[in-house]
């Protein structure tokens, strides 16, 4: 079994900074690519920031220049770093795995964790 644990949200003015974090368990971490996506209300699933194995990351256009993702496979964690929070950033960030899927729709696993709630709001 795969589980996906998100936290790190919260509240934050315009212009501030977040880091989330997607602790991960039931998979060999190391190896597989880690995405963060978010979700906001009556719009779909975005992929946010995805990082290879090998450290190699994309970014949406969207984020790119203001969130940072990394990992460290020795905690099995998966971080995004957001900086410069806009209120269009406000939404439900999510995690996912993929050692051959790692995409708009999800990675391996179809099943979605809680999620952490990000609001970026004055």
């Amino acid at each position: 079994q795969v589980q996906l644990v998100e936290s790190g949200g919260g509240l934050v003015q315009p212009g501030g900074s977040l880091r989330l974090s997607c602790a991960a368990s039931g998979i060999i971490f190391s190896i597989y690519s880690m995405g963060w996506y978010r979700q906001a209300p009556g719009k779909q699933r975005e992929l946010v920031a995805a990082i290879t194995s090998g450290g190699r990351t994309n970014y949406a256009d969207t984020t790119k220049g203001r969130f940072t993702i990394s990992r460290d496979n020795a905690k099995n964690t998966v971080y995004l770093q957001m900086n410069s929070l806009k209120p269009e950033d406000t939404a439900v960030y999510y995690c996912n795995a993929g050692l051959t899927t790692m995409n708009e729709k999800g990675g391996d696993f179809g099943s979605w964790g809680q999620g952490t709630q990000v609001t970026v709001s004055s």
